[in-house]
């Protein structure tokens, strides 16, 4: 064992469980003997007992999962119905420093964390090292995203070609291989950037998950994000730059059946999951063979030919035992009927999949998606896509729309780290840690019992940073900008505004009362302050009465990762009686190069008017804009 494992398993401070009573005393645990591991000894401290009787109403998983742990001046002792329970026991006890009670289970009996290694690889090593501090705090399940179009990570020994051409790619990171048109390269060559898991590597992997009571599902993806494998294959693309498999094609079904078969005799894992996500499908609407496969199976659209790829795909899988777990696009033509679902794209893929009596985990991209900045972006690593601070993880609660009486095809919530724009293991680490914590407590705790958790937290972080991990410093985090914070107070807060030109209807934040109600936008633009346009913006406010006006301003935000730039030029212009303006200055776009910035556009008026009105010219894609501010 490595020493940083052991330091690890010593060390690490646990999150308070739901019905965790813990009573503080000045005497310290004695620890001396060591904690047992090994079956032998459990063996002895697992049986039918007072404690089994306890929990016989709670459901299997629950059973499972709980614990009773008693902790004396004297040393401590366990009762739990087997290993697992035993073991989450283990990682409480690292907790207490004094004497008490804990009596436990989780509420949810799946608590997940993905790892993308498709777009920036991540070797064994890594993930073995992060198996454990996610069962430090109880998670139970790691989703590796093992393909994509950026790279195929696992060895299929009848697909050579999937890891000697797919796993490799020109360009170290993901931006620079996009950058340089997505080119593959053949491994050893001179260009070559990436790699892939041998079945040797994930047999190891397998070892350490099942000692930490982690399943680890593999994630297949289909039919789209696949372009890797239509370069290496062409025969199951609709055409050789497709970035869908072809569900036309009987090549592409003996493909990825062969496949599948080679994960299901490596992974134990009861889910496997198929993606099914963003699968673009226009190469489907004029390739032969999907529309004869349409023809042929009375499919109507390109959305039921999707369905039926994934529906056979569920029948192939269940038939040798497995249940097939996808992104909540599979949703879309008709969700294959025995399905898991995924819910990323906010809540209602999920709620609806519930509806339709299926399990589901939770896992919205507001709370869940790691891949965002943790503290102020302007001092922050790059992320994608915007701002999530350990505060807003934590607030989650994945119960809160679900229908009364389907709480149980809620199967839990998981996290998730996309590793577009994380080429470093460091700074996997650093999105990682301390969030993940928060997504195993909402996926263990009560929202009641989740008190003191930032104070919690922080102790195991610093463990975690004493032990290697390059973890997100709390102590230094700046917190959110400080419009958001504070507020706006101008001449023009409350006052109605009119618009020539409407929002986007994916981003209103408040609908017409967003850019004059004195609330400024945050670090993200998806907080629900700032406004966002595909268009120029237009808009008049109506200051209600005559006013001496010396300056008009807004602030805008640019973000280059999801397409949002600054406006070209902003125009005030202002009016007495709302028909006639005038010109009352402007202000120009003086940044070269677009970074995350937040870039005040203040014109100096010289007027006395009623009317405002405030232009913005759009220069690329999106605008976003918080706040019109009237002096």
């Amino acid at each position: 064992m490595k020493h940083w494992t052991f330091f690890l398993l010593l060390v690490l401070t646990f999150v308070v469980p739901a019905r965790a009573q813990v009573v503080p005393a000045p005497v310290q645990v004695d620890k001396s003997a060591g904690i047992p591991n090994t079956r032998k000894e459990l063996s002895r401290k697992v049986g039918k007992s007072a404690f089994a009787k306890k929990t016989a109403s709670l459901p299997a998983w629950a059973q499972e999962d709980a614990y009773l742990l008693t902790v004396t001046p004297k040393g401590y002792k366990v009762e739990a119905n087997t290993e697992t329970g035993y073991f989450y026991a283990l990682q409480t006890l690292k907790l207490m420093e004094g004497c008490g009670t804990v009596f436990d289970y989780p509420r949810f009996q799946y608590r997940g964390f993905m790892l993308d290694i498709s777009r920036h690889f991540r070797d064994k090593d890594f993930i073995i090292k992060q198996l454990e501090a996610l069962a430090s705090v109880k998670i139970n399940r790691l989703h590796l995203h093992l393909t994509d179009d950026a790279g195929w990570r696992l060895q299929i020994d009848q697909y050579p070609k999937l890891t000697s051409q797919a796993a490799w790619r020109v360009g170290t990171t993901w931006k620079e291989w996009v950058a340089q048109g997505q080119q593959y390269a053949q491994e050893g060559s001179p260009e070559a950037s990436g790699g892939y898991l041998t079945k040797a590597d994930v047999k190891e992997i397998l070892a350490v998950a099942e000692r930490l009571h982690i399943t680890v599902i593999p994630e297949i993806e289909m039919p789209g994000h696949s372009r890797e494998v239509v370069a290496a294959y062409p025969e199951v693309g609709c055409k050789e730059d497709s970035r869908e498999l072809c569900p036309g094609k009987e090549a592409t079904f003996t493909l990825l059946e062969d496949v599948l078969a080679e994960v299901m005799d490596l992974y134990p894992s009861e889910y496997i999951h198929i993606g099914g996500d963003e699968a673009g499908k226009q190469d489907w609407k004029s390739c032969p063979d999907c529309q004869a496969r349409m023809q042929a199976e009375g499919l109507a659209s390109v959305e039921e030919l999707q369905s039926y790829l994934i529906k056979r795909i569920e029948r192939y899988l269940n038939a040798h035992g497995r249940h097939l777990l996808g992104w909540d696009e599979i949703l879309e033509g008709g969700l294959s009927p025995n399905a898991t679902v995924m819910s990323w794209r906010g809540t209602q893929g999920g709620l609806e999949a519930i509806r339709q009596d299926h399990d589901v985990v939770m896992t919205p991209g507001n709370y869940c998606y790691l891949d965002k900045v943790q503290d102020c972006p302007l001092t922050e690593p790059e992320g994608f896509g915007g701002y999530l601070p350990l505060d807003v993880v934590h607030s989650y609660d994945p119960l809160a729309e679900v229908p009364a009486g389907k709480e149980y095809h809620l199967l839990g919530v998981q996290g998730n780290l996309w590793h577009e724009m994380i080429p470093t293991p460091e700074h996997t680490e650093y999105m990682m840690y301390p969030r993940v914590a928060a997504i195993a407590e909402v996926g263990w705790s009560q929202p009641e019992n989740k008190g003191g958790f930032r104070e919690r937290v922080s102790r195991w972080n610093d463990a975690l940073i004493a032990a290697g991990y390059h973890a997100f410093n709390l102590h230094e985090e700046r917190g959110e900008r400080e419009a958001w914070k504070t507020g706006i107070r101008h001449l023009a807060q409350g006052k109605p505004v009119s618009y020539t030109i409407p929002w986007h209807r994916s981003y209103p934040a408040a609908g017409s009362a967003t850019l004059t109600d004195g609330k400024g936008g945050g670090w993200t633009y998806g907080d629900g302050r700032w406004q966002g346009f595909l268009s120029n913006v237009d808009v008049t406010i109506d200051l209600e009465a005559e006013r001496e006006i010396h300056y008009v301003g807004a602030t805008f935000l640019c973000n280059p990762g999801p397409g949002i730039y600054l406006p070209k030029e902003v125009e005030v212009w202002t009016s007495i009686d709302g028909k006639d303006f005038k010109l009352a200055g402007h202000a120009l776009n003086e940044m070269k190069d677009p970074v995350i910035s937040y870039i005040l556009y203040g014109v100096p008026v010289d007027a006395r008017a009623r009317y405002i009105r405030f232009k913005a010219t759009r220069s690329r894609e999106w605008l976003f804009v918080d706040e019109i501010v009237v002096k």
